[in-house]
């Protein structure tokens, strides 16, 4: 009978969301597709990270980054929603807390709205559809 110990694990490195103190970086999910907050969760989640909380439009978004300050490590940003852009939730947030760190998320085609987020203080962008490494890699970076 094989044991444990003969099958190395092959997933050795330590998860993306965790700090070096091994608690979970907390993530504010904000985009107003269902399906791609959900995405984002769970390739957020399966890596370690904490989803504090979602909002479904950037004035949630900022209301919700207000409520959870200073409880969030970072913000996912999608560009285009109702109520409020991402690019006007940005620089509120930008407005409310310097050092925020916002990633935005974007379709392709959006390079004006992506270079704009960036100059505003967004820390990178994800295109959609999202890719969990893409995802993972450009978070990771945003947070170091």
């Amino acid at each position: 009978m094989k044991s444990k110990g003969d099958f190395p694990n092959l997933n050795e490195k330590e998860p993306e969301g965790l700090r070096p103190d091994g608690t979970s970086y907390r993530v504010l999910v904000v985009d107003d597709s269902m399906f791609v907050a959900k995405q984002l969760s769970q390739i957020l989640t399966s890596a370690g990270f904490e989803v504090v909380a979602t909002a479904g439009n950037g004035e949630e978004g900022v209301e919700k980054y207000k409520e959870l300050h200073p409880n969030v490590d970072l913000v996912t940003m999608d560009i285009t929603m109702p109520k409020m852009d991402g690019v006007t939730a940005l620089q509120q947030i930008m407005d409310f807390d310097k050092n925020a760190r916002v990633v935005m998320i974007s379709a392709l085609g959006k390079n004006d709205l992506v270079k704009n987020s960036l100059m505003i203080g967004a820390k990178n962008y994800i295109v959609k559809p999202l890719d969990r490494k893409k995802v993972l890699e450009r978070i990771v970076l945003a947070l170091s």
